[in-house]
């Protein structure tokens, strides 16, 4: 599969970055965003740029405040420009956006996933192609190949700001209380539960309204029963999805619920909701990308005490499956896009080269980001839960896009009503088979 490869590609590239040999923060001259600048000064004209991002301050303390340090710098840099913002969380930014692209009132720039999430929004002529701001110099910064999921008949639409993979974590205090190990095998992760079940602990917080939780959780054991090579082609539509291993995925999710291994309520909670049982030390463990590291280690608003007790482990191994405790679930993060239609494109634009460029000098320490740029991580004192994640991701021999951001918009919202379907036990998981075979044909 072709975004088999390019994770694979970018895991070997992440690699090199790490040992050291990524572009120096300190050298930035020549690039799009310093030219350009120039001129937007030179001119004088008042320009006003509107901004729609997903890290409102509370829930992405660290990451809100390094947007709002760079929005900050730039309007100093650039007094002619004023930023003006709008913050939504996650769901209720996907749903404006969808309703601001009816009326192709998109703002100037905004936030963007890859692949089949903004395939549509190209399609319909809504986000502006950024090869020019690539070609510019700013290609030369990003790690080899994540710009690559945000192409669309060979023009790039977005540029990524992230890199993630997504762990379970763990609370520490509350294992080593209950004798707890790591599990390894499925089998051990399924005893975890069981224990902790039984001691009044909530075994997993999770949050499924959103839908999207639950899909990392059907995913993992896809991967694991069935192997990211089969999961993969039945995704792409190269392989049936009636097939006994994926039966027997989604099987074992509704086994999962059986046993009370959720948060009460969690398929009527938001991420946000789910979460925060992990946060209170009243679930064990959390499954979430690694942009959830920023709580975990630079975000103030989180006690030192609790981060201390975090830590993480791989999604176990099912006994007969046929995959592999370093296949992950992840991908690019998010990215920035341009409208189409925006009056100011031109300084959209070189906001976003700007902004590209600030993120992946300070997200990784202040906000504990896996950038998408390429950074001299050798003279940065980092987090050991950090590192720690930065190398499963080296060592990684397969990463698979999130499905519901892999896959086009009409079977994307199949896949994720039916993840909450399967999660409540509305579908059975041959109902939850069929719906994929059916969507991901058509």
């Amino acid at each position: 599969m072709k975004t088999q490869k390019l994770m694979l590609l970018l895991v070997l590239c992440l690699t090199v970055v790490f040992a050291g040999c990524g572009t120096s923060s300190g050298k930035k001259e020549g690039s799009h965003a310093a030219s350009n600048r120039q001129g937007e000064n030179a001119s004088g004209d008042k320009v006003t740029l509107s901004f729609m991002h997903l890290w409102p301050d509370g829930v992405s303390t660290a990451q809100n405040n390094v947007v709002n340090d760079i929005i900050g710098q730039y309007e100093a840099d650039n007094p002619n420009v004023k930023i003006k913002v709008e913050v939504l969380d996650n769901e209720q930014y996907k749903n404006k956006l969808k309703i601001l692209s009816t009326s192709n009132s998109l703002p100037d720039v905004g936030v963007t996933w890859a692949a089949g999430f903004l395939q549509p929004y190209v399609e319909g002529g809504l986000f502006a192609s950024l090869d020019d701001l690539l070609g510019n110099g700013l290609g030369e910064q990003f790690v080899s190949g994540t710009t690559d999921a945000f192409q669309v008949d060979g023009k790039t639409y977005g540029v990524p700001l992230e890199f993630n993979i997504a762990p379970i974590y763990y609370n520490k205090e509350i294992f080593a209380n209950h004798n707890l190990e790591v599990p390894t095998t499925y089998a051990e992760f399924k005893q975890v539960v069981e224990t902790l079940t039984a001691n009044g602990i909530a075994p997993i917080a999770l949050g499924n309204k959103d839908r999207w939780t639950g899909s990392l959780w059907y995913m993992y054991l896809a991967d694991r029963i069935a192997g990211q090579e089969v999961f993969s082609s039945a995704l792409a539509g190269k392989d049936t999805y009636m097939q006994d291993s994926l039966l027997q995925a989604a099987s074992e999710v509704q086994q999962l619920v059986d046993l009370k291994a959720f948060n009460k309520g969690f398929n009527g909670l938001s991420n946000d909701e789910g979460k925060a049982d992990f946060y209170n030390e009243t679930a064990a463990m959390y499954l979430m990308g690694t942009w959830e590291l920023a709580n975990f280690t630079a975000n103030e608003d989180v006690p030192q005490e609790f981060k201390a007790k975090v830590g993480f482990f791989k999604f176990p191994v099912v006994e007969g499956g046929a995959g592999d405790a370093d296949s992950w679930v992840g991908g690019p993060g998010v990215g920035l896009f341009v409208a189409e239609n925006s009056p100011v494109k031109d300084a959209a634009k070189d906001f976003v080269a700007y902004f590209v460029e600030k993120w992946g000098e300070i997200a990784v320490t202040d906000a504990g980001v896996i950038p998408a740029t390429k950074v001299d991580t050798g003279s940065v004192e980092l987090p050991a839960l950090y590192v720690e994640l930065f190398n499963e991701m080296n060592n990684a021999s397969s990463i698979t896009l999130y499905a519901d951001v892999q896959l086009e918009a009409d079977t994307a919202e199949v896949h994720l009503n039916q993840i909450q379907a399967l999660f409540g036990k509305a579908a059975t998981p041959e109902q939850f088979s069929e719906a994929h075979e059916q969507a991901i044909n058509q």
